[in-house]
C-alpha cells in the first residue's frame, strides 16, 4: 500500500483473489467521511462468503439496512456507560490471574496471554457462562474454532472444500461448529429459564432482555449469532492491539515510563492516549469497506455507484499533513486537539462502526494498568515486530517475545 501511495497518490485500486471487481483505496479523511456519512451504502462482497458459515446469517456483521440499525440499537447499551464500567472488577480479576502465571525470567509471547485473556472476558461478561463444566468445555472448542480461522491458508482450504465437495479439514471444522452450538444453545435455553435474568449483568442476558421497536426479541439463532460474532470481533483483535502495544512500548523507554508515572499517580489521559497512538500506528484490520449505493464526490474523487470501495487505514493513519512524524510513536500527540474524526479510524466509521470499540479500548485500559503496574516487562528482542496475518488482523508475527524481571502482588479489586 505504501508503495502504491507513492507511485499513485492518495487513490487507487486493487484487485483482490476470488472478486468480481477492483477495489477503490482511498486515505483522505475527506473522502472517509464522504464514505462512511452515507448510510445508503452497502457491504463490499466477499464478508459472508467467509464469515457466513461460522457466525450465521443473523450475525451483525452481515446484516444490512434496516435490520441491521434495529440490531445493533438493541445491542449498543451493553458496551457503554454503567453497564461496561460494572465489567471492570471481572476484567481486573481475569488480568491479575493471567499474571500471576506468568514465569520469571523466561521469554514468552504475549500476544498468545492476551488472547486467553480476551477470550476469558468473553466467556464471562459477553457470554455470562458460569464456572463448571460447560464454561470448561466452551474454553476448549473455542480456542479450537479461533485457532482453525486464523490461517489464511485455512480459509482458503475451507472455501476450496466447500466448493469442491470434498469433506477433509472443513468436515472437521464443521463438527467443532455442531459442539460449540450445542453448548450455547444449552446456555441459551438456561438462560432463558433463569428467575434472575434480569438482576444477571452480562451481555448474553442484556440482548435477551433487549426489545426491538416492535416488542419482539432476539431469537435463539439470533442470540447464537450475535455470541459469535462478538467472540470472533472482539477475541482476536482485542488481543493484537495490547500486543502490538506492548511492541510499541517496551522499544520506546521514554514513553514507557511516562505511562507508568501517570499509571502511579492514578491518571488515565496518557494510557488513552497511549492506546490511540498504537491504533493508529498499527491498526488491526487493515480495510473496512462499502458498495456504493449512490456516487461518491468528495475532494477531486467522483466513483459511481457499485464501485467498492474503503479506507487504507494505515495509509489514512500515516499522513503527513495529519500526523507531523507520522512513523513515530508519539501518544502525546492524542493529549492535544486529536485528528479529525475520520484521520482515525481503526474501528471503521459511520453506521457499521465497530459496536464494540468503546469496550475494546476499555479492557485494554484495564489490562495495560494491571500488566504495567504489577510487572517490571522488558521486550526479549529490541527489533519491532514484523506483521504477520491471523484470520482478518494484522498481528505481531512473532507473538511479541517479552520477559518478566519481577511481579509484585495483585492490587485490591475494583469495584463496580
Amino acid at each position: 500500500m505504501q508503495e502504491c501511495r507513492e507511485r499513485h497518490g492518495d487513490s487507487f485500486s486493487v484487485k483482490f483473489l476470488s472478486f468480481e471487481r477492483p477495489m477503490v483505496m482511498i486515505s483522505d479523511p475527506k473522502a472517509i467521511k464522504a464514505l462512511y456519512t452515507e448510510r445508503a451504502h452497502n457491504l463490499p462482497p466477499g464478508r459472508d462468503i467467509i464469515l457466513k458459515p461460522i457466525l450465521g446469517e443473523r450475525s451483525l456483521l452481515l446484516l444490512e439496512g434496516a435490520d441491521h440499525l434495529a440490531h445493533r440499537k438493541l445491542m449498543l447499551p451493553s458496551f457503554h456507560g454503567e453497564r461496561m464500567r460494572s465489567y471492570e472488577p471481572i476484567v481486573q480479576e481475569i488480568v491479575d490471574a493471567e499474571v500471576d502465571s506468568w514465569p520469571l525470567g523466561e521469554e514468552f509471547p504475549i500476544h498468545p496471554r492476551m488472547q486467553a485473556v480476551t477470550l476469558e472476558v468473553i466467556l464471562r461478561v459477553v457470554f455470562g457462562v458460569a464456572e463448571g463444566p460447560r464454561l470448561e468445555r466452551l474454553r476448549v472448542l473455542l480456542t479450537g474454532v479461533l485457532e482453525e480461522t486464523a490461517s489464511p491458508f485455512a480459509q482458503l482450504i475451507g472455501l476450496a472444500t466447500r466448493r469442491f465437495g470434498s469433506r477433509g479439514p472443513w468436515a472437521r471444522f464443521e463438527g467443532q461448529l455442531r459442539a460449540v452450538d450445542e453448548l450455547l444453545y444449552a446456555e441459551i435455553a438456561e438462560r432463558r429459564s433463569a428467575e434472575d435474568l434480569e438482576e444477571r449483568d452480562d451481555m448474553l442476558s442484556a440482548l435477551m432482555l433487549g426489545r426491538f421497536e416492535d416488542g419482539g426479541g432476539m431469537t435463539d439463532t439470533e442470540l447464537r449469532d450475535q455470541l459469535m460474532t462478538l467472540l470472533l470481533a472482539g477475541h482476536e483483535t482485542t488481543a493484537t492491539a495490547l500486543a502490538w502495544t506492548f511492541d510499541l512500548l517496551l522499544r520506546h523507554p521514554r514513553e514507557l515510563q511516562r505511562l507508568r508515572d501517570s499509571l502511579e499517580a492514578g491518571e488515565d489521559d496518557y494510557l488513552r492516549a497511549t492506546i490511540s497512538e498504537s491504533l493508529r500506528l498499527r491498526p488491526v484490520v487493515p480495510l473496512a469497506g462499502r458498495r456504493l449505493a449512490v456516487d461518491l464526490v468528495a475532494d477531486g474523487i467522483t466513483l459511481p455507484a457499485g464501485t467498492d470501495v474503503t479506507p487504507a487505514i494505515w495509509l489514512t493513519h500515516t499522513r503527513a499533513d495529519v500526523y507531523p512524524e507520522p512513523f513515530a510513536f508519539r501518544p502525546e500527540r492524542f493529549l492535544e486537539d486529536g485528528p479529525d474524526t475520520y484521520a482515525w479510524v481503526p474501528f471503521g466509521g459511520g453506521i457499521r462502526r465497530c459496536i464494540g470499540a468503546a469496550f475494546a479500548e476499555f479492557e485494554m485500559r484495564i489490562a495495560l494498568r494491571e500488566i504495567l503496574t504489577r510487572c517490571e516487562l522488558h521486550k526479549a528482542d529490541r527489533a519491532p515486530e514484523k506483521i504477520g496475518r491471523r484470520n482478518i488482523t494484522l498481528s505481531p508475527r512473532d507473538g511479541t517475545p517479552v520477559i518478566v524481571t519481577a511481579c509484585h502482588p495483585a492490587r485490591e479489586l475494583a469495584t463496580a
